[in-house]
Order: structure tokens, then C-alpha cells, then sequence
């Protein structure tokens, strides 16, 4: 595996996000991936701890029975751990039932040196394993979001839909930002101070 690190090797939103090159599990084969090449596309990269454990299946499961509104977006998720791609598709071969992930829709990739996590800022050390790191990189490959749990608690889907969404319409309407709690088809504002007391006349 190989990593391209940004500017001196830091992890900022509004920067290139750290390329790499791994081994993935696609349709139960094991297949080369670069995240470069997923450029004009955005990518969620999921990051969880290990697998054949507890909170991670739910995750990784819930992420794939929700892929087809990823892809809408123009979007492929990426989920990455520590483990080998060997464990990667023997939890794919094992049924959700009984703990496994059975087919997803999205590649599992092998951090099993735990450079992506290092390069993301997601590797416990004291564990050896990834925090749940989520992060969203645009189609240009610039780091638009980043949130962290700690290993206990899970992530929300529709928050992740949502805050791709809010960027993916900021970044096709220059002259608007999106307030708290916005979802599509509500009402955005204009950055300006004047322009946007249109938007706070009404709430």
C-alpha cells in the first residue's frame, strides 16, 4: 500500500484529503483501489474498528441498505479497518445473523498497517484500532467534512445523507450557505450582511 500525503503530511478540512492506494474486498474478490481514481465522484470514507464485533456490523450494514441514495449523490462509500482483506471477506461470507455483513454495496478496504488510519487521524494507539472516523471528500478530492466517535457508539446515515447533501448544494450554489439543521428544500441564505437579513426576517 501506498500513501500521498497533503500539505506536510496534515489533515485539514479544505485540503487535499491523503491519497492511498489498498487492498479492498469488491463482490467477495479482492481488488487494488486508489482513492484518487474515485475523482469526480465524492467519497464517505467509514472508518471503524474491527470486524466481527459489536456496534461495526450495524454500521457497515446500514451504510450499504442505504448506498443506492449515496450513489444518487454521486457517491461511493468506502469502509476501512485494520483488518486483513482475508477477515474482510469472511465477515462478508457470514450471514448478518450471525454477526457477519453478508454482501454490501460498497468495497471493505485492509488498513492492515494502519497507515490510513495514521494519515486520517483515526488510529487509537493504545488499541490499534480506528476510531469511527467519517469523513466526506468532494469530487476534486478536497476534504469537505469530518466527524469522530469513540468505539461505543455508532453514526447516523440520515446525517451523513444530510451533510452531503448541504455540501454537494453550497458548492452548486456559490452564493448560498446553508443554516442549522438544513435539509434539501429549505430555505438557504446569502452570505452577505445585508442579503441575508432576508433569511433572518423569517424565522
Amino acid at each position: 500500500m501506498t500513501l500521498t500525503y497533503g500539505t506536510e503530511g496534515c489533515l485539514r478540512i479544505g485540503q487535499q484529503a491523503p491519497d492511498f492506494t489498498a487492498t479492498s474486498v469488491v463482490d467477495q474478490e479482492f481488488k487494488s483501489i486508489k482513492l484518487s481514481d474515485y475523482r469526480g465522484r465524492y467519497v464517505v470514507l467509514l472508518f471503524y474498528p474491527l470486524d466481527f464485533t459489536f456496534v461495526c456490523p450495524t454500521e457497515v450494514t446500514a451504510y450499504s441498505d442505504r448506498h443506492p441514495e449515496f450513489s444518487q449523490l454521486n457517491t461511493e462509500i468506502l469502509g476501512i479497518s485494520v483488518d486483513s482483506e482475508f477477515s474482510h471477506l469472511a465477515w462478508i461470507q457470514t450471514d448478518r445473523k450471525s454477526g457477519g455483513v453478508g454482501d454490501i454495496n460498497y468495497p471493505l478496504v485492509s488498513d492492515i498497517k494502519k497507515e490510513i488510519s495514521a494519515a486520517y487521524n483515526v488510529l487509537d494507539p493504545a488499541a490499534g484500532i480506528a476510531l469511527r472516523g467519517l469523513f466526506i471528500v468532494d469530487k476534486d478530492g478536497i476534504l469537505q467534512h469530518s466527524t469522530i466517535n469513540n468505539l461505543a457508539f455508532g453514526r447516523n446515515v440520515d446525517e451523513t445523507l444530510r451533510t452531503l447533501q448541504a455540501i454537494q448544494h453550497v458548492q452548486t450554489h456559490i452564493d448560498e450557505v446553508c443554516p442549522v439543521n438544513w435539509q434539501p428544500g429549505d430555505k438557504t441564505m446569502n452570505p452577505d450582511p445585508i442579503k441575508s437579513k432576508i433569511y433572518f426576517a423569517d424565522i
